[in-house]
């Protein structure tokens, strides 16, 4: 990820355990949690992601063989 992304996130780390938990973390305590979050728990987001993407495309080539099915011409008039 970028910097600029990486900051952002750090930045909202910090915010989040202030509003939700009323404490104040420093840039190195939120770092650590976004480092945690990306390496123990990030697979799981990326793969249910990839769950979604499969769904769709499905849901996509159904409608795909629909529309197909009723592109084709009669054989005999």
């Amino acid at each position: 990820m970028s910097k600029e992304i990486k900051e952002e996130m750090i930045d909202r780390i910090q915010a989040f355990f202030i509003k939700e938990r009323g404490e104040e973390i420093g840039n190195l305590a939120a770092e650590q949690v976004l480092d945690f979050i990306t390496e123990e728990m990030a697979s799981y987001f990326y793969n249910e992601g990839i769950e979604d993407s499969i769904s769709a495309l499905q849901l996509r080539m159904e409608n795909l063989e629909e529309d197909l099915y009723t592109l084709k011409h009669p054989l005999y008039k």
